[in-house]
Formats: structure tokens, C-alpha cells, sequence
């Protein structure tokens, strides 16, 4: 089992293919194994990185508080440790959101970005009650029942629903929680315009909540490319797979072609 040891945590990690890196960042209570259908199919052309934030899935309890900082220095430690100096950097949800503060941290170490149902911030009622039920579940330790129903709504067949709660249950609470706190009062709307570097946000025509977020973005970020997917709300990665890796394999190539 690929492990990157600090000093007071562990990473767990996975590296599929080879070519231009794309290194995939989920959301609380998930895993890694969210982007199962993109590690399969885009690894065919890149070289697809996935792992699980400090105190998800198998990567375990950190005593350091999750933000999203120390999810981005993980990710350049994983970048150091894989001798990768640049890389695309694609998130789901709040992983969507990390993209963005990635790439006004580091973006010398950017190629570029892939937003999935992001937001700049949290400003609506429908979305401020949804995390704080996640935070209300996870300083109650009921990560099983959060696992459970965020793994259900999530896949799409039984086996990979077997396979996102088996490693979601495996969280630890107390860095699920930090991470949903995080997300509540993240805000980067000032600074959007300081991002130089291309990024594709895609979103799903069902999921309205978030199209205000989606406008947003298209209307503040330099260098942009919108994309709404018929017939899917928040729940890409898995259940609209196949138009999104087409959209990740288009983006990825013609930005390279720019370079």
C-alpha cells in the first residue's frame, strides 16, 4: 500500500499511468475511490494520482487540524515525492474549491485546473445546511450513517457503493468534521482574478443550487471554460463519468498544446 510518512501523519495514494500528471482531490467523508472511473479510463493518457485526505479512507488521523493549506502542502509532498515539478490538479465539490486556492498558493505548480462543482464560498442556505449537518454528524462520530448515505447518494451500482463505504466508514471524525468546518467559511471571491491559469468547471444542469457558483466563477476567472452535463446534479465523478473524462481529455490536451 503506497504510503507518503511525515512526521506527524501519513498519506496513503495511488499512481496509474504515465504521461501529464493529474492529481484528483475529493471531498469530506469520501475517498479516493470517488474518482475510480476516472483513474480507469484517463489513465490510458495521463498519469492519474488519487489519495485520501489525513483522516479519510486509509490514510489516518492527523493531530495537525484539516484546511485546506494542509491538504495543498500534502499535495505538493506528494508531487516532491513523485519527482513531479507541475501538474493538472482536478477536485470534486470542495476538492473543487482547493483547486482554486492550489493554484493562487502554488501556481508554479499548476499546469492548470479542474473544478467539479465548486464553489469560491459558501453563500446560500441550501448549501450552509448541508455542510452543517455534516458538521453536526461528524462531532457526533457518526461517520457509519455520514459514510453510508454520502456513499450511497454517490455511486452508481452496488459494487462500487460496497466499495465507497468500506473505505469512507474508515474515517476519523474529528479531521471530517475540521474539514467541513473549513469549507464553511472558506472565501476566495477577491482573489479569483488573480488566477492566470486555465481551468474547466464543470457542472450538472440538474444541480441547480450550485449554477449561481458556476456563474460566478465563469464571470471572475481570467481564463475559463464552462461546461453544464445534461441529466446529472452534484454527483459527477460517478454518475456522468464518461461525458466528464471526455471534458478532462479535451481540456488537459489543448491546454498542453499551449504550452
Amino acid at each position: 500500500m503506497p504510503m507518503i510518512n511525515m512526521n506527524s501523519a501519513s498519506l496513503y495514494y495511488t499512481v496509474k499511468g504515465s504521461g501529464t500528471p493529474i492529481v484528483f482531490i475529493h471531498p469530506p467523508v469520501l475517498t479516493s475511490v470517488n474518482f475510480k472511473y476516472q483513474l480507469e479510463e484517463l489513465s490510458k493518457n495521463f498519469q492519474i494520482i488519487t489519495f485520501d485526505i489525513r483522516g479519510h479512507g486509509k490514510s489516518p488521523h492527523s493531530p495537525e487540524p484539516i484546511t485546506y493549506p494542509l491538504i495543498i502542502e500534502d499535495i505538493i509532498r506528494i508531487l516532491d515525492h513523485l519527482n513531479i515539478n507541475k501538474a493538472f490538479l482536478c477536485g470534486y465539490s470542495t476538492g473543487g474549491s482547493i483547486v482554486l486556492e492550489f493554484m493562487l498558493t502554488f501556481p508554479e505548480r499548476a499546469l492548470g485546473g479542474i473544478s467539479i462543482g465548486a464553489m469560491p464560498d459558501v453563500n446560500d442556505d441550501y448549501l450552509r445546511k448541508k455542510i452543517s449537518l455534516g458538521i453536526k454528524l461528524s462531532s457526533k462520530g457518526a461517520i457509519n450513517l455520514l459514510a453510508w448515505s454520502i456513499s450511497w447518494n454517490n455511486s452508481n451500482n452496488i459494487k462500487l457503493f460496497k466499495n465507497m463505504f468500506s473505505e469512507a466508514k474508515k474515517g476519523d471524525y474529528r479531521n471530517i468534521e475540521q474539514y467541513y468546518r473549513y469549507s464553511l467559511k472558506y472565501n476566495c471571491i477577491n482573489q479569483l482574478n488573480e488566477i492566470n491559469l486555465p481551468i474547466l468547471l464543470v457542472y450538472g444542469k440538474k444541480d441547480k443550487p450550485f449554477h449561481s457558483y458556476a456563474t460566478q466563477l465563469h464571470e471572475k476567472l481570467p481564463q475559463n471554460e464552462l461546461h453544464f452535463i445534461e441529466n446529472v446534479d452534484h454527483r459527477i465523478p460517478t454518475k456522468a463519468a464518461k461525458e466528464l473524462n471526455r471534458l478532462i481529455f479535451q481540456f488537459v490536451t489543448k491546454t498542453l498544446s499551449l504550452y
